[in-house]
């Protein structure tokens, strides 16, 4: 029987989305100028916002998150320290190995559960530089969401607790908070308690806020500057950008509206929960992030992905038997009601 509905609805990633009429309205009409010599005013005021929401001194604007991180934790490092990560962060994963390519560091993994590193696990993980051998720690990186464990926000005092570590022991510490706002409605709190504790912080406006393009770092005012330089080093100086920024605006002033994304995960994760074969692991599904794992005969992750695509609903397998579904702006309640039908009908 078929799935009444023609529109694709992509799950791939909240990066899929595109700019509305809101957005489209905004960067035609932004005011712009030499973002690199401080002179456009819509890259300014929303590296104003973005630094006031997050209780930050200053905000600095880049074009995407790998950016945003690279330069952030370049920032605060030298070549051949070490950077303390949790084993499947997303920096040391999924960025190209620009932490060693560019910043010249050496990762020091620690597993975790569901994203969250055990804080003496993450001190024993620490060097001090006193062994010539190993190379000194140099700065501690967290992430929240946590992608690869499927959307876990790590808790508060999960964050104040590794900053308390790592600062006793004059570190600084990164947060890759490419879903910071994510992070926050999943835990009922306001940004600005995750972002606080630590040194800088990275989020991007390209996934769950919906905007075309653009990161923000954040952090204090020196450091911030400091950004700046490095930004310029690895080529990201910046001209007429206001056209972009202004639908970042947008897009953080629409920010209200993410819960909408964890409502249309939760119904999809509990659609996979009840079909024979499926595991999906509820407890991680906290924002707008399904991690599922086939576990059949008669399928396999990319079959399953194929199957999805003639109901024009497009998925990526991660590998043999793992599927990441991501709900974003432009997937709607009537959209998610589509996928969790379509699934009955390939897997029930």
């Amino acid at each position: 029987m078929p799935i009444p509905g023609s529109e694709t609805i992509d799950l791939r990633s909240d990066t899929k989305t595109q700019p509305d009429a809101e957005m489209r309205l905004a960067m035609s009409k932004a005011e712009v100028g030499d973002d690199k010599s401080g002179e456009d005013p819509t890259v300014r005021r929303l590296e104003e916002m973005s630094a006031e929401i997050l209780g930050r001194e200053a905000g600095l604007f880049v074009v995407s998150g790998t950016m945003g991180n690279l330069v952030a934790i370049k920032s605060q490092t030298r070549p051949g320290q070490e950077i303390i990560c949790e084993r499947q962060a997303h920096i040391y994963l999924w960025e190209g190995g620009g932490i060693s390519a560019l910043c010249g560091l050496l990762p020091r993994t620690v597993p975790g559960v569901n994203g969250v590193m055990n804080p003496a696990h993450v001190e024993a993980a620490i060097s001090d530089g006193s062994n010539v051998h190993v190379g000194p720690t140099g700065l501690i990186e967290l992430e929240t969401t946590h992608n690869m464990a499927g959307g876990v926000a790590l808790p508060v005092e999960h964050i104040h607790q590794i900053c308390d570590l790592a600062h006793r022991h004059d570190l600084p510490v990164h947060l890759d908070g490419a879903r910071i706002f994510n992070a926050a409605v999943a835990l009922g709190v306001d940004p600005e308690e995750l972002a606080k504790p630590v040194d800088t912080v990275q989020f991007c406006f390209s996934k769950g806020l919906g905007a075309p393009i653009g990161s923000m770092i954040c952090g204090d005012r020196g450091l911030i500057e400091e950004c700046r330089r490095v930004r310029n080093i690895v080529g990201g100086a910046l001209r007429q950008v206001g056209v972009i920024a202004a639908a970042a605006i947008v897009a953080l002033e629409s920010r209200n509206r993410l819960h909408e994304d964890h409502e249309n995960a939760r119904r999809i994760a509990m659609q996979l929960h009840d079909l024979p074969g499926i595991h999906v692991d509820l407890a991680t599904v906290q924002s707008n992030i399904v991690n599922l794992t086939v576990e059949r005969e008669d399928i396999d992750a990319d079959s399953l992905c194929r199957a999805l695509e003639t109901y024009q609903i497009l998925a990526t397998p991660r590998d043999d038997t793992r599927i990441r579904l991501v709900t974003h702006r432009q997937v709607t309640a009537d959209d998610t009601a589509r996928v969790c039908a379509a699934l009955e009908e390939v897997l029930a």
